[in-house]
């Protein structure tokens, strides 16, 4: 006996997917056919919540209080960084030190702020300003260059990415407050970085002779025993270039708070002024 065939409509039969699926229909009215509208109002739905919520968002960013130059929730972010640089702080945590002979022979210089200005480098003095006040001392290259010497080779690492390894040489920041206490009230001299005086300062600002370029240490960061008052560079004078006379070298913070060329230093119970935190850069900048 021939079986008949039956008459079935062409919409109820899904034409056969392509390989990749995209000849797939659903029969209409099916129970897929309903999940897959409803899978899609919701995730229209989903995402029209995810945009608005974005533009809310960047609309309270962008009508935030200003706080050291960029949105007040920015600074919080970079802050809570600071804190947690800071926790991991200890006087006896170093930046690692290299073989002389690794050192780099042409220094990549970068960033003019605060060199861009004649100076006579005969004629040059580093002021210092007392804690708590008084009449600013003044020193030659020759004090600094008194103090012991110390030599180390280190990475200087830039916030931009890139990092070279360096031989510098020059004082320690901590045998210049040992040889002249101007960080303490009582002018205590800072004999031993792990027990400084009580009323030692808290911060120290470091700015140049044409005052366009400044930046902000924690004290303890500026006592730390590879923070030099530095004076040469892979053997030889620092260049106009690379800060002379005088620089500041930290290796454990970024490039942007090794200032070149220290006109003036000062010590204080805030947190000083700092060039690239007020760009929108972390103030701490440590790594």
């Amino acid at each position: 006996m021939a079986l008949e065939p039956t008459s079935t409509s062409a919409q109820e039969i899904p034409p056969h997917p392509s390989p990749d699926g995209a000849n797939l229909t659903l029969p209409p009215g099916s129970p897929l056919a309903r999940e897959a509208a409803r899978r899609t109002r919701r995730s229209f739905i989903g995402l029209g919540l995810a945009g608005l919520g974005g533009v809310l968002g960047w609309r309270y960013l962008l009508n935030a209080p200003d706080a050291d130059g960029i949105p007040a929730p920015f600074r919080r972010v970079l802050d809570a960084n600071g804190r947690l640089s800071a926790a991991y702080f200890r006087e006896t945590r170093l930046a690692p030190e290299f073989a002389k002979s690794m050192a780099v022979r042409e220094v990549r210089t970068n960033g003019s702020a605060g060199l861009e200005s004649d100076i006579d480098l005969a004629a040059w003095r580093l002021a210092v300003q007392p804690y708590g006040g008084g009449k600013p001392q003044k020193f030659t290259l020759a004090d600094i260059k008194a103090l012991p010497r110390v030599e180390m080779t280190t990475q200087l690492k830039c916030i931009e990415g890139w990092s070279i390894i360096v031989n510098w040489t020059g004082a320690r920041f901590a045998d210049f407050l040992a040889k002249y206490p101007l960080a303490s009230r009582s002018g205590q001299p800072l004999t031993d970085i792990a027990r400084p005086p009580a009323d030692l300062a808290p911060y120290v600002s470091l700015v140049t002779p044409d005052e366009e370029y400044y930046v902000g240490l924690d004290m303890p960061s500026a006592i730390h025993p590879q923070t030099l008052l530095c004076y040469e560079i892979n053997g030889q004078p620092l260049s106009l270039e690379h800060g002379a006379p005088l620089r500041l070298v930290t290796p454990l913070k970024y490039g942007i708070k090794h200032l070149k060329r220290i006109g003036t230093i000062a010590f204080a119970d805030t947190r000083p002024a700092d060039y690239w935190a007020e760009q929108g850069y972390d103030w701490d900048a440590g790594h």
